[in-house]
Order: structure tokens, then C-alpha cells, then sequence
């Protein structure tokens, strides 16, 4: 939840593309972000693996209008519409990009090669046929506002309940990576999405961090096996809201199109 998922960079910058916002090759440099390469195998008419340049252009040419993102979890298809096949793939990488004006979405696999303090890693999207349907369980923005909220007010009281510190090395190492992302807040997301969405992702973000900080942090009262449960318990209804609130923050651009 911390790190931006891959999906959210290809469908932001994809649609900043696909609307004219961004040329091909800025939109590439912030899909790839720190990986070495994105390749992309089963385009249609393509026998092998190709960029993402040729992609986002053929993607275009056969009716893509836009890019939407699926985050599932076990038991949760956010953003999925089918078919299995297609849902199963995308449960196991936890993301997908879903295409929207044609009938194809794109999982990252991911891979990671060289010696022990030099890896690099490279990242192969599999076109797989989707079902064109409404993605499952995608909340409005002023929805996901509101949730996240909510559910920010409601975790920090039940870890404070549960004596569930923020503090230590690890603890500031992630709030100073956050606060240097949150300075950066021009690249939260691309040109052509409304500042709500950019809002939204934002706080998501923030969500986030307080859930990766006492999932890692073993200072606190919760050390005993039931306190982890009920640790696991408070977080896991707040982890969910963050996540809906991120899908909901990348299909943002194809939703204010839509809605024109």
C-alpha cells in the first residue's frame, strides 16, 4: 500500500496519453518509474513482447478510450469484471489494468535478476481478454472520501486501544519516504485527473502508511497471540477502504470523461 502499484502508473499516465496530456515517451519514463524495462506479450498482432510505446498506440488504434485500475484480494475482485480466468491472474499479481472501449486488460508480471545489491527489475504485461461489465466494487470519489475518512479515525482509535506505538527506526524511516513522496505531490498522479482524485490517492497514501507501520511494528501492547488477531482485525476493514479508495482515484480520468 505504501508504493504506488505499477497498474496505478501504466492507467495514469496511459490515460494522460490516450487524452493528449502526455507525449509517448514522458508517459513510458513515469510507467517504468525505477524499473530497468516494461515489456508487454500478447498484443494483439504482435508474436512477441514489445514496449510500451507500441502498446499504448495499437491499444488506442483497436478502440481503448481509456484505462481503469482492479487492486482484488482474496474474497474482495476490486475493479475486476470477469472472466475467471482473467480474475485469477490478476488475484495472484494483487493488480490489473482493465481497458475501457475494448475488451482487453493487462497483469503485470514481475521479475528480478543480478547479484545480491545491484537487482534490477523487469516487468512483463499479459494482454488476457476481459469481460466488458462494471468493475466490481468501485466507490465514487466522494464516496472513497468519506470512507477513507472514516476509516483513518476509526484504525487510529483501535490501535491506540491496543497500545500499537508508531515509533522506531523502521516507523521513521516510512514517514520520512512518505513526507519526501508527499512534497512531490505534482506527480501523485498525471495531467487530466481532477483534484479530487489527486486528493483522494493522497490521503489513500496516508491510510496506507498507518497500516504498513503497525503491521510492521512489534513495539506496543500487541504481543500476545489475540492481540495480534485483534490488531489484524482492526486493520484489515481500513486496508480494504484504502485500497477502494485508490482504485477509485485512478479511473478517475475515465470517469470524468464518461460523465461529460
Amino acid at each position: 500500500m505504501l508504493s504506488e502499484p505499477r497498474s496505478g502508473r501504466l492507467a495514469a499516465w496511459g490515460n494522460a496519453l490516450l487524452a493528449g496530456l502526455a507525449s509517448p515517451d514522458d508517459a513510458v519514463l513515469h510507467i517504468v518509474g525505477d524499473d530497468a524495462v516494461h515489456r508487454v506479450e500478447g498484443l494483439p498482432g504482435e508474436s512477441a513482447p514489445v514496449g510500451l510505446t507500441l502498446t499504448l498506440g495499437r491499444l488506442r488504434r483497436l478502440g481503448v478510450a481509456g484505462l481503469r485500475v482492479a487492486l482484488p484480494a482474496p474474497g474482495h475482485p476490486l475493479g475486476l469484471s470477469g472472466p475467471p480466468e482473467f480474475n485469477a491472474r490478476a488475484l495472484e499479481a494483487e493488480e490489473a489494468v482493465v481497458c475501457h472501449g475494448a475488451a482487453f486488460g493487462l497483469v503485470p508480471e514481475v521479475y528480478e535478476a543480478g547479484p545480491e545489491g545491484d537487482v534490477h527489475v523487469e516487468v512483463v504485461w499479459h494482454v488476457l481478454p476481459v469481460r466488458e461489465a462494471p468493475p466490481a466494487d468501485v466507490p465514487s470519489l466522494g464516496e472513497a472520501e468519506r470512507e477513507l475518512a472514516e476509516g483513518l479515525r476509526d484504525a487510529t482509535e483501535a490501535l491506540a486501544r491496543l497500545d500499537v506505538a508508531a515509533s522506531g527506526p523502521v516507523a521513521e524511516a516510512a514517514i520520512d519516504a512518505y513526507r519526501a513522496r508527499a512534497e512531490r505531490g505534482q506527480e501523485i498522479l498525471a495531467p487530466g485527473y481532477p483534484p479530487r482524485a489527486v486528493r483522494v490517492l493522497e490521503l489513500a497514501r496516508r491510510v496506507g502508511l498507518l497500516i504498513a507501520l503497525a503491521q510492521e511494528n512489534g513495539h506496543g501492547g500487541a504481543v500476545s497471540s489475540a492481540e495480534m488477531r485483534a490488531r489484524a482485525e482492526a486493520l484489515r476493514p481500513v486496508e480494504r477502504v484504502a485500497r477502494r479508495a485508490q482504485v477509485a482515484a485512478y479511473n478517475a480520468a475515465v470517469e470524468q470523461r464518461e460523465a461529460r
